[in-house]
C-alpha cells in the first residue's frame, strides 16, 4: 500500500484539489513547485514542495526518490479564445508524451510500485445517447487525442514492467478554482459564449473538488483505466443553459453549427461529440462517490461560491 506520494503537477488546477485529499487520507505528499510563490501554496496544501524538471530524467528521478507512488497530474491548456490555434495545446501535448515517458522511466528505474496518470474522456468516440465505459471505442482523429493516448500506453508499459498503472480519464472540469470556468462565467456574463448549432450532444463533466478526491481514491485502485464524471451527463445545450442561469446570466445566443470548427479549432470535436460518460467502474471498484451529482445542482454551488468571493473582495476595497 502506497505511503509516500510524489505528484508531478501538484498545482494546476487538479493538484491543487488533490494534494489536501492525499494529505488528509494520511499519506506523505511530495509535490513539483516552481518558484516561492507555488511552493508555499504546496506547504499550504499540507505537501512538501521540490523543484523539477519535468523533461530532465536526473531531476525527475531525484524528486521522487522514497516514494512509493507516482501522480502525472501535468496539463498546461491556454485561454478558451486561443483554443483554436493548434501550438495552443503544444506543451499539453508534450506532457502527457515524453513528460509521460520521463515519468514511467523513472519510476521503473527506481522501483517505485504504482504510478497514475492523468488522461480525459474527450477520447471517446461519439455514443449518441449510449452510456460510454472503459471499453468504449476510442477516437484518435486529432494530434492531441493521440497524444493522449500515446499517454496512456506509458501507463500500460509501466503495468507490463511488474509495475501498477492506473489511468484516470476525467470528464470536463468546473469549479471556481479552474480558470477555465472563471473564463467561461465572464464570457457568459457578456453574452459572448454561445451555443452552436442544436448543442444536443451528451457532455460529460466533474466537480473539481469530486476530481481531485477521486485522485486519493485511486491510488489503491487495481491497474487498469477508470473514468471520473458525475453521475448524470446532461447535453451540452443544458450545460451553458444551467450555467447561464445560474450565474444570472442572459440565455446563450444561438449560433449555426457550420461556425464551430471556425470558431474553435480541432477542440470543436471534443464540445460536438457526444459522450455520455459512466463512472460505475471506479465507484465499484474504489467507494468513491461524487458529492455533486451533475451540473443541476453543481453551477448553483459555483455561482454561490463566486457570489461569497466577489462580496468578500467588495469588502476588502
Amino acid at each position: 500500500m502506497a505511503r509516500k506520494i510524489f505528484v508531478a503537477g501538484g498545482t494546476g488546477v487538479l493538484g491543487r484539489a488533490s494534494l489536501q485529499p492525499l494529505v488528509e487520507a494520511g499519506y506523505t505528499v511530495r509535490s513539483t513547485a516552481r518558484g516561492r510563490d507555488k511552493a508555499d501554496l504546496v506547504r499550504r496544501l499540507g505537501a512538501e514542495p521540490v523543484e523539477c524538471d519535468l523533461y530532465d530524467p536526473a531531476s525527475v528521478q531525484r524528486a521522487m526518490s522514497g516514494c512509493d507512488a507516482v501522480i502525472r497530474l501535468t496539463t498546461k491548456i491556454g485561454s478558451l479564445m486561443k483554443i483554436r490555434n493548434p501550438r495552443a495545446w503544444d506543451e499539453t501535448n508534450r506532457l502527457r508524451t515524453t513528460g509521460a515517458r520521463i515519468l514511467v522511466d523513472a519510476a521503473i528505474a527506481t522501483g517505485v510500485p504504482v504510478y497514475l496518470h492523468e488522461s480525459v474522456t474527450f477520447v471517446y468516440a461519439d455514443g449518441g445517447s449510449n452510456w460510454l465505459n472503459e471499453d468504449s471505442a476510442v477516437d484518435d482523429n486529432s494530434q492531441v487525442m493521440r497524444s493522449t493516448l500515446e499517454g496512456e500506453q506509458e501507463v500500460a508499459r509501466f503495468t507490463q514492467t511488474g509495475g501498477r498503472g492506473v489511468v484516470l480519464r476525467f470528464a470536463a472540469f468546473y469549479g471556481l478554482d479552474a480558470p477555465s470556468t472563471v473564463e467561461t462565467i465572464s464570457l457568459a456574463r457578456k453574452r459572448m459564449l454561445n451555443q452552436i448549432g442544436p448543442a444536443a450532444n451528451y457532455f460529460s463533466s466533474i466537480y473539481v473538488p469530486d476530481a481531485g478526491r477521486a485522485v486519493t481514491a485511486a491510488v489503491n485502485a487495481p491497474a487498469g483505466i477508470y473514468n471520473v464524471c458525475d453521475n448524470e451527463p446532461v447535453t451540452f445545450a443544458e450545460f451553458l443553459r444551467l450555467m447561464a442561469s445560474a450565474m444570472g446570466a442572459k440565455k446563450p445566443l444561438h449560433l449555426p453549427g457550420f461556425l464551430g470548427k471556425p470558431m474553435f479549432g480541432q477542440a470543436w470535436s471534443y464540445f460536438s461529440r457526444s459522450t455520455r460518460v459512466s463512472n460505475a467502474k471506479l465507484k465499484q471498484v474504489t467507494g468513491w462517490q461524487p458529492q455533486v451529482k451533475s451540473v443541476r445542482e453543481g453551477w448553483p454551488q459555483v455561482a454561490a461560491a463566486l457570489k461569497a468571493s466577489e462580496a468578500g473582495m467588495r469588502e476588502a476595497a
